[in-house]
């Protein structure tokens, strides 16, 4: 009998990273079955995913509403999910990551005794604070899930410090990994997308979006950016796609807006900011996805938060956690754009995330195992 696999996601990096296991797993019709649920959380980006690697799901919940806050994800999202649950009866429920919407799918598989396999299991800042809610998020999904499919030794560390049963922990690597390779295959011109690459110029791309950072933070953020893009006129262009959160926008727009070698550009779709990154001479980022991902393109990353839950990237030197104050990031990034040995050290090494075969280990371990 087919093993059902029911995969519930609802943002992009949640898509980007469940769609290299939906794609190994459909290699074994015979055997497993994909039921692919889509919350919507993030309506737009969310599709543009789907598209890129050809994604049908076979449920879409359309949870996003406007202004939605944290309490109406998880609400829609149980609400939504448990009618699914019933009608479909799935052999396992897999979640990724840490959005609201993969703990309210883990918790709502916990009450109906459905196992719960965790991808990219095991990250932790110790902050519950930082990053918010996602700290907490992930914490609560590693309790009710039956398998752990972690990233990196250190994942797997903290989730046997934190009493995970040892046999529940897999040891995969990252499927970010895996559809990055799948993706820079593939040839894009950037310009199709309004970006401009300078002749000459170091292009240096950043991206913010964290709730926890917004207002004065993530002013001082931007402070730093025009500092580094009024020193650097000629050498530099700053390649900023803006996030639609108005808060996250207004504040942008308002330091930003109007300085010649800051290019303000839309969000863009996955395909063309993996090309983005590989042009890009600097990365500067409060992601989560790209601390894992740049490294892979010899792009050295300088994360503007106080924590981080990847401590792997900064141990292997392709990363360094420069903080939010104006002066910290500011001086991180004119210390890469004047000191070539501290570049060339950052940007030639070794990417502590994976391999790009993830997918298939995790897909191994769900046909190996009997969930009856």
């Amino acid at each position: 009998m087919k093993k059902k696999v029911m995969f519930v996601f609802g943002t992009r990096p949640e898509a980007i990273k469940m769609a290299p296991v939906i794609t190994e797993l459909e290699k074994y019709p015979n055997k497993l079955k994909a039921c692919i649920v889509v919350t919507g959380q993030h309506r737009h980006m969310l599709d543009q995913v789907l598209k890129i690697f050809k994604i049908k799901p076979d449920y879409d919940l359309k949870i996003m509403s406007k202004n939605q806050t944290l309490v109406d994800i998880i609400n829609r999202t149980l609400r939504g999910l448990e009618k699914l649950l019933i009608k479909e009866k799935p052999d396992l429920l897999l979640v990724q990551g840490d959005t609201s919407t993969a703990f309210a799918a883990a918790l709502l598989s916990f009450y109906y005794k459905i196992p719960v396999g965790h991808i990219e299991a095991g990250l932790r800042t110790f902050d519950k604070w930082r990053p918010f809610p996602e700290e907490v998020n992930r914490k609560l999904i590693s309790t009710v899930a039956d398998l752990s499919f972690a990233p990196t030794k250190t994942s797997v560390k903290n989730l046997l410090a934190e009493k995970v049963e040892k046999d529940s922990i897999y040891l995969t690597g990252n499927t970010v990994i895996d559809a990055l390779f799948a993706v820079i295959k593939r040839k894009f011109n950037l310009k199709k997308v309004g970006v401009k690459l300078a002749p000459g110029k170091k292009i240096i791309l950043v991206t913010m979006h964290r709730r926890e950072t917004l207002g004065k933070q993530q002013r001082d953020m931007c402070g730093a950016l025009a500092r580094l893009a009024r020193k650097y006129r000629d050498e530099i262009e700053i390649v900023l796609p803006v996030h639609k959160n108005p808060k996250v926008s207004s504040t942008v727009r308002e330091v930003l807006q109007g300085i010649g070698n800051i290019q303000l550009i839309e969000p863009l779709d996955y395909e063309p900011f993996v090309h983005l990154m590989k042009a890009s001479y600097l990365i500067i980022t409060d992601s989560g996805g790209v601390q894992e991902e740049a490294p892979s393109l010899g792009v050295p990353v300088l994360v503007m938060r106080e924590k981080t839950e990847r401590p792997e990237a900064i141990k292997a030197g392709t990363v360094k956690l420069v903080g939010v104050s104006e002066t910290g990031i500011f001086k991180a990034a004119d210390n890469l754009l004047t000191d070539k040995k501290l570049y060339n050290k950052m940007s030639k090494a070794i990417n502590p995330y994976g391999d790009g075969k993830a997918a298939k280990r995790i897909v191994k371990v769900i046909n190996e195992k009997n969930f009856n």
